[in-house]
């Protein structure tokens, strides 16, 4: 059975993206020594990406390749998507697409993107850990990590990190799973 994973960054002041919704602020961590918790080791282990349609649309405006050849991509849209950037599947049924991920056996699932569609995971107990990686930076105000959506939830700490240029990582269990 799959483990349904969150991997993310956000600034000290739990967001994940600007007002106008830019990265700039994380791109200039680019680099960042992370050691076995960088992000290409992490996405070696990844089967399935599955990723909210504003994530997706953000991903299409970029004019570099699509970055998940290698693993089953999943968008959650109730929209079409016209001439997709690179293979994917959609669905529109959260509780359906969590029973679904949870039958699959080839590899882990990870829930790329903003806190929204992480949020609706967790609300129905399907995510089972997330890392969050703090980057020492203060935006002041954006997108937030989770929405306000009045779910309450007591995560297990597996570790914490001091990591590289004042990074800091949190490692969760959300879940009981132990897979």
């Amino acid at each position: 059975m799959a483990k349904i994973v969150g991997y993310i960054a956000a600034s000290l002041d739990g967001y994940i993206a600007t007002k106008d919704d830019s990265l700039d602020w994380l791109f200039e961590y680019d680099g960042m020594d992370l050691g076995e918790h960088d992000y290409r080791t992490f996405i070696k282990g990844i089967r399935t990406v599955v990723m909210g349609r504003g994530t997706y649309d953000f991903l299409a405006k970029d004019p570099s390749p699509w970055a998940y050849g290698e693993q089953r991509a999943i968008v959650v849209t109730s929209r079409p998507i016209d001439d997709p950037k690179g293979p994917l599947q959609t669905r529109s049924d959260v509780p359906a697409l969590i029973e679904e991920l949870r039958s699959l056996d080839d590899g882990d699932v990870w829930m790329l993107g903003g806190g929204q569609l992480q949020m609706a995971f967790m609300e129905n107990g399907a995510l089972d850990e997330i890392e969050i990686y703090v980057i020492p930076e203060l935006l002041g105000g954006g997108r937030p990590l989770f929405p306000p959506t009045g779910f309450r939830a007591s995560p297990r700490l597996i570790s914490a990190k001091a990591m590289d240029r004042g990074c800091v990582r949190l490692h969760y269990a959300l879940t009981d799973r132990t897979a």
